[in-house]
C-alpha cells in the first residue's frame, strides 16, 4: 500500500513539473487545463513535553508533511493530496491519500463536490492545521469530528468518502453572501475505505454572516459506524475572523455507543480560543480553553487551559509555542489529575 502511495506522490509530481514546462510558452497560445495546476505543500516539525506522573514524554516528531495539487478543467475544481504523519505515534509514520476529490463551481449559490474531502462539520474541522494556530484542533474536534473518532474509527483527517452539496445566498447591499449552507452523504467510515455496514451518514450545516467576519452556525451529523451501531451528533458554532483578530467557539454533542462500551452512549466538549495580533502579520499571542468529556460526565473530563504565541518570519514559515496546564480526571489517581505540557512547532509552506 505504501509503495503504491509513494508511487501516486511521484507522479503527481511529474505532471507538476509537465504542466510547468508547458506554461513556458503561454503568452503566445490560448490557456489550456494544465496551465491552472499548482503544486503546493507543507510541513509541520514538533518538540513536546508533558510532565504527566508515570507517563511523562519529551520528543522531537515529525508532525505532518502533505503534497496537493490543485487545478480546474472549466467549471470544476479539482484536488490531489497525499500525506505523511506520526499519526500513530513518534516513530511509526504513515503515508495516506487524504483528499481526491472534484468540484462543479459554475454558481456561488449551488456547488456539487464528490470524491474524498472534509467532512462538513464544525468551524475548526475545516481548518488549515497550520492556519488554525495551535498544537492540535481542540480535543473534542479529534473526538467528535473524525479524526481519531470516538468510535473507533482510525484517525481519518476529519474526512470522509462522498457527495456533497452547498452554496451562499442572500446577498445585501454591498454584495456579501448572509447564508451559508452545506450538506453531504458519505460512507460513514473514513478515509480510503468503502461503506461496510451499507449504511450511509448525513453531514449538513448551515450559518448565517450578519457582520463581515463573523460566522454563527448550527451543524448536524446521523449515521452509523460498522461494529458500533448509531451515532447522532450537533455542533454548535461561533467565529469572528478579520484583521488578524480570530475568536473562535464550539459546543458538540454526540449520542451513540463508542468503541469502549463501558463509557456510555454519550460525549460532548467545547473550546473557546482567541488569536489576537501583538504586531501585525508577525507575532500573534493566543490563549485557549477547552474541555472534552468521553462519558458526558466531569468525573471523564479533560480540561486544558492553554496560552502562547506565534511568530511568522515571513509567509511561508512560523514558529509556534504553547504552554497549557492540563487537569486530566480520566486519570484514575486523583492526586495526578494536573500536569504541564508545553509544545513547539516549526512549521513551512510552498
Amino acid at each position: 500500500m505504501k509503495k503504491t502511495l509513494l508511487t501516486i506522490v511521484f507522479a503527481v509530481l511529474s505532471l507538476a513539473a509537465h504542466a510547468q514546462d508547458k506554461t513556458t510558452d503561454s503568452t503566445s497560445r490560448p490557456a489550456k487545463w494544465y496551465d491552472k495546476i499548482k503544486l503546493s505543500g507543507y510541513g509541520m516539525l514538533q518538540y513536546q513535553f508533558e510532565d504527566k506522573e508515570d507517563n511523562k514524554h519529551n520528543y522531537f516528531n515529525l508532525r505532518l508533511m502533505r503534497l496537493s495539487l490543485n487545478g480546474k478543467i472549466y467549471d470544476f475544481d479539482w484536488r490531489v493530496q497525499m500525506q505523511g504523519t506520526s499519526a500513530k505515534g513518534p516513530g511509526e509514520p504513515t503515508v495516506m491519500l487524504v483528499d481526491l476529490y472534484s468540484e462543479w463551481v459554475k454558481y456561488d449559490a449551488f456547488r456539487i463536490k464528490v470524491g474524498q474531502f472534509k467532512r462538513p462539520f464544525t468551524f475548526e474541522n475545516p481548518l488549515h492545521p497550520i492556519t488554525q494556530g495551535w498544537y492540535s484542533y481542540a480535543q473534542v474536534i479529534n473526538k467528535l469530528a473524525g479524526f481519531g473518532d470516538r468510535t473507533g474509527e482510525k484517525n481519518s483527517a476529519g474526512r470522509d468518502i462522498g457527495i456533497q452539496i452547498q452554496g451562499d445566498v442572500l446577498k445585501n447591499a454591498s454584495g456579501r453572501y448572509l447564508l451559508h449552507y452545506q450538506m453531504g452523504v458519505f460512507n460513514g467510515e473514513g478515509i480510503n475505505i468503502w461503506d461496510k455496514d451499507q449504511c450511509k451518514d448525513f453531514i449538513g450545516g448551515l450559518w448565517v454572516m450578519p457582520i463581515e467576519g463573523m460566522r454563527i452556525g448550527v451543524f448536524g451529523w446521523t449515521g452509523t459506524r460498522s461494529g458500533v451501531g448509531r451515532k447522532n451528533r450537533y455542533a454548535l458554532s461561533a467565529e469572528y475572523d478579520k484583521h488578524e483578530y480570530t475568536f473562535r467557539a464550539e459546543y458538540i454533542h454526540s449520542q451513540g455507543m463508542g468503541a469502549d462500551p463501558a463509557l456510555g452512549d454519550k460525549a460532548d466538549g467545547w473550546y473557546i480560543s482567541g488569536i489576537v495580533p501583538i504586531i501585525k502579520s508577525k507575532l500573534h499571542a493566543k490563549a485557549r480553553y477547552q474541555t472534552y468529556r468521553d462519558n458526558k460526565d466531569w468525573n471523564r473530563s479533560r480540561t486544558m487551559y492553554e496560552v502562547g504565541v506565534n511568530y511568522l518570519f515571513n509567509k511561508y514559515m512560523q514558529l509556534n509555542l504553547e504552554y497549557a496546564c492540563v487537569n486530566d480526571r480520566t486519570i484514575a489517581n486523583p492526586d495526578k489529575h494536573n500536569y504541564k505540557f508545553f509544545d513547539a512547532q516549526f512549521d513551512f509552506r510552498f
